[in-house]
């Protein structure tokens, strides 16, 4: 009873796998079935050996117009007879569903699909963003504004269809399936981020994104803080609420301007302006030293406005005689120039 659900499953799979395809597949499965059943019959009902039976076959459906190769016998007629329809019916059949994918453009969709899931087998150390919707899509446009590579898993037709305008790889189902978080690269990915409308969809991505990719860094959305808790112990990493933070946000726009102001210019395109993160390898040559001798500030103008320690303690505003060590994460505020500088001695 397992190994009977376990096949449908899979012919279920293929099926949609290659829908686009389908009707040829089925064409030419048709097609082959009445050739084989052909050579069959007029073995059984003429007794003529293989070769000819084959040579029959042909010459009956290819409708040449040579003659039989032994008279046939009034069964025989009717078998050539139903071999006719059967095969003429099957190729016609088969390339009406041909032209009827070139018109659609179904065929050169699905050459692209492919080309995109063969893009993504590729990949690793790529960010997965499940969800393009209001949230979704910001998330996706600042990985990319970043540099990084991403994978979005959308349902919605339209939104696919503006993904592939834009030439942001995607790939359209369910991304609550494994078999969707699969394709695209999980068990190889950095983070995902998981930005669905239903919590309990969020959930559901991150206990099989956990299971599948221990180490994977999973970013769920949430908009309840009673939700927390079940998304932390499904294994989320981080938990973010878009309203809390909206709201902080527009509470700081009002009490504190200047800082809010000076967050927005390290945000925007057009400002030579960022904060990053800087791990701090065992390699560095900055391990051992402190933070005036590493002489970051005088050598490539950068502020470090925080240090973080492996176990995950946070130094605010360190002073110039705060050692680094290898694990620390740096946070920096500088041009992206000079951030890219600092990463030769990390």
């Amino acid at each position: 009873m397992g190994l009977k659900a376990d096949i449908k499953s899979r012919v279920k799979e293929f099926r949609a796998q290659y829908a686009v395809l389908w009707q040829i597949i089925y064409g030419s499965a048709s097609l082959i079935s009445v050739f084989v059943a052909g050579v069959m019959g007029y073995v059984w009902i003429e007794g003529w050996d293989f070769f000819d039976a084959f040579y029959m076959v042909v010459i009956t459906l290819s409708t040449v117009g040579f003659q039989e190769v032994h008279p046939l016998t009034t069964a025989g007629k009717l078998w050539t007879v139903t071999l006719i329809l059967g095969g003429v019916g099957s190729f016609f059949f088969l390339v009406g569903s041909f032209a009827q994918i070139m018109m659609d453009g179904r065929l050169a969709k699905f050459l692209g699909r492919r080309k995109v899931r063969n893009t993504i087998s590729k990949m690793s150390g790529h960010f997965i963003v499940c969800g393009y919707g209001r949230i979704g899509s910001i998330v996706v446009r600042e990985i990319i504004r970043a540099g990084n590579p991403v994978v979005v898993l959308e349902q919605d037709p339209a939104l696919i269809a503006q993904l592939e305008a834009d030439e942001i790889l995607c790939l359209s189902g369910d991304a609550t399936s494994d078999q969707t978080l699969l394709e695209a690269g999980l068990p190889r990915a950095k983070s995902l981020i998981t930005a669905l409308t239903k919590e309990s969809a969020n959930v559901y991505v991150t206990l099989v994104a956990r299971q599948i990719n221990p180490d994977i860094q999973i970013i769920a959305r949430a908009d309840d803080a009673s939700h927390i808790p079940r998304l932390k112990l499904a294994g989320a990493t981080r938990v973010v609420m878009p309203h809390v933070i909206g709201g902080m946000r527009m509470a700081q726009s009002v009490l504190r301007p200047a800082v809010t102001n000076f967050l927005d210019l390290a945000m925007r395109e057009d400002v030579d302006l960022q904060m990053e993160e800087l791990a701090v390898t065992p390699s560095s040559e900055l391990v051992g030293k402190d933070l005036i001798s590493s002489q970051i500030r005088q050598r490539f103008n950068l502020i470090i406005i925080s240090v973080k320690k492996p176990a995950g303690e946070m130094h605010f505003n360190p002073g110039p005689t705060e050692i680094i060590e290898a694990g620390d994460m740096l946070l920096a505020v500088g041009k992206n120039a000079d951030l890219k500088n600092i990463e030769a001695i990390l």
